[in-house]
């Protein structure tokens, strides 16, 4: 009795399971927050230097006089000069040392307290790439310790890396100390949320794997989103906004006396007993009987299939990383993995971070991508139910490249752009690029068996990472052909796609959980076999359907 039939006896979609589901939505929900409070505290309103002879002036009237300067936000006046609306004003070669802020909503962000734009405007940047390098570090030391002291460990020790960079950042107000605790922070940036995300596949049915991680996750990532928006609208500061959202993630350490470890990540330690008590356990929450029979040969089968002896357990080596590219598929796949990984994470995170000089304000951009992250997770788990994961990644990263385009091609069109055009092929791009990356995070994170998963997965989100180091180069060529950046993402996407028709389909299919598993996985399937699949899918389904209305016929004669 292999791992995934004992785990069916013990419940595989029932209480535990929902329970699992249900904290993982409550980590969205903190997750989502901390990864984007980088975003909300550096929002920068429209702004323009400060003159003595526009004090009382209206925003509308300041804008109007600087309108007519090339950097209007960084232009330092002498003079308004004779003509009472500044038509005659007068530049200054000096440089700007205070400014006049429109704030959005009253909201005091970091880079306004302190005036960090103009000259100053890199030093938050400077911030957000050690938090990068930190989110970098971070995936990679904790995907570490997953495989090595547990997930349910790792993802509590993550959190509280999150908490005390946040919670330090408020009393920051020097470039060295922010960055710092940006590097701080961005250790648990990741790495706090796919540890779960692992032990949930272990844990739970394909079919709820399907549709209900997905829904939860597009639901309360979505409501994270949100939330941060409103949560510094509605404290008005930025540091009232770090100490409110970084507090939640301590609440993380319940995981501890909720969550059992996952089993299957006993089995390849070669702890069956631990294994089988944890497997206990989720059959008593899930009130299913299980007998002492099914868990012997659930045994005989870890003994036999792992080769595993009483006497060796302690001596067997340890699976590594490294052996993955000692087999010529197993390292054909990794290498596919970690490449699908740097096409798409940067991808990502320069759609999902652009919510600037979009014609609309950025609170309200943030909450509109926000809204398209549920119905992104119900398609997506509906769509990797029905045609599979291959399918749906390889058609949505065609489509959202093509969307992607689009919208460059509606911003080459300047100041005659249509704003309700743009906005909406944004809203477009980040339904479709939240499906793309979602889909094929899981069929990559499905395909690691279980014996290096963690660090596995830990390795391709650093790549990940430190492919996005790319983004502002990208969105940089925008200054010279504005539609470059989303033509580049949609070349990008397409060769995605090309990269996932490489790879084997992995619905409804016993996962690897050794190195000679994941070897054998997909073994003989063709680029092409998934097509093959759904027709026969869609021909057995018309069978099915044509007996049943023959039967029902036959009934009512």
């Amino acid at each position: 009795m292999d791992f995934d039939e004992i785990l069916a006896k013990c419940g595989n979609s029932h209480r535990y399971q929902y329970m699992l589901l249900a904290f993982y939505g409550f980590l969205m929900l903190v997750v989502s927050m901390h990864y984007f409070s980088q975003n909300v505290i550096s929002f920068v309103p429209d702004h323009w230097c400060y003159h003595e002879q526009l004090r009382n002036r209206s925003i509308t009237e300041i804008e109007a006089i600087y309108k007519q300067f090339d950097k209007p936000s960084c232009t330092r006046l002498v003079t308004l000069g004779d003509d009472s609306n500044g038509t005659n004003a007068i530049a200054s070669v000096e440089r700007c040392d205070r400014w006049i802020y429109n704030y959005e909503f009253g909201f005091r962000s970091m880079n306004t307290e302190l005036n960090w734009v103009c000259d100053a405007a890199y030093k938050a940047r400077v911030g957000q790439s050690l938090f990068f390098v930190g989110s970098m570090c971070g995936t990679l030391m904790f995907g570490l310790l997953g495989d090595r002291i547990g997930r349910v460990k790792a993802v509590i020790l993550a959190n509280w890396c999150g908490f005390l960079g946040d919670f330090s950042t408020i009393f920051t107000g020097s470039l060295t100390a922010f960055s710092v605790t940006r590097f701080v922070s961005g250790l648990a940036a990741d790495a706090n949320s796919y540890l779960m995300y692992i032990l949930l596949i272990e844990y739970v049915s394909p079919s709820l794997r399907n549709v209900g991680l997905n829904m939860v996750m597009g639901i309360f990532y979505s409501l994270g989103l949100i939330g941060a928006a409103w949560l510094a609208v509605l404290v008005g500061n930025w540091r009232l906004f770090l100490a409110c959202s970084s507090l939640p993630l301590l609440l993380v350490t319940l995981v501890y006396f909720l969550v059992q470890e996952s089993a299957q990540w006993l089995v390849t330690r070669n702890d069956i007993d631990g294994a089988v008590d944890r497997l206990r356990r989720v059959a008593k929450i899930n009130r299913r009987v299980v007998s002492d029979e099914d868990f012997k040969a659930f045994r005989s089968y870890c003994h036999c299939h792992y080769r595993i002896t009483a006497t060796t357990a302690a001596e067997q080596p340890e699976s590594k990383l490294l052996d993955m590219l000692k087999t010529p598929r197993m390292r054909s796949s990794a290498f596919k993995v970690l490449l699908i990984f740097i096409i798409v994470v940067p991808c990502y995170n320069t759609i999902a971070r652009n919510v600037e000089g979009l014609g609309i304000s950025p609170f309200i951009l943030f909450s509109l991508n926000a809204l398209m992250l549920p119905p992104a997770g119900y398609v997506q788990g509906y769509l990797q139910d029905v045609a599979g994961r291959k399918a749906t990644a390889v058609s949505w990263m065609i489509l959202t490249g093509i969307l992607a385009t689009a919208a460059g091609l509606v911003i080459s069109l300047g100041q005659n752009r249509n704003v309700y055009l743009l906005v909406g092929l944004t809203l477009l791009t980040r339904f479709g690029v939240s499906i793309a990356d979602g889909v094929s995070s899981q069929l990559c994170t499905e395909l690691i068996p279980t014996c290096v998963r963690g660090r596995g997965v830990a390795v391709a989100h650093v790549v990940g990472f430190a492919a996005s180091f790319l983004s502002p180069y990208i969105l940089h060529l925008g200054t010279y052909y504005k539609p470059a950046p989303t033509i580049i993402i949609g070349l990008l996407f397409l060769s995605g796609a090309y990269v996932c028709l490489l790879l084997p389909e992995t619905r409804n299919k016993k996962l690897p959980m050794s190195l000679a598993e994941g070897e054998e996985f997909g073994k003989g399937e063709g680029m092409f076999d998934f097509l093959h699949q759904l027709r026969k899918q869609g021909s057995a389904e018309k069978k099915l359907e044509a007996e049943l209305k023959t039967k029902e016929v036959q009934e009512s004669k």
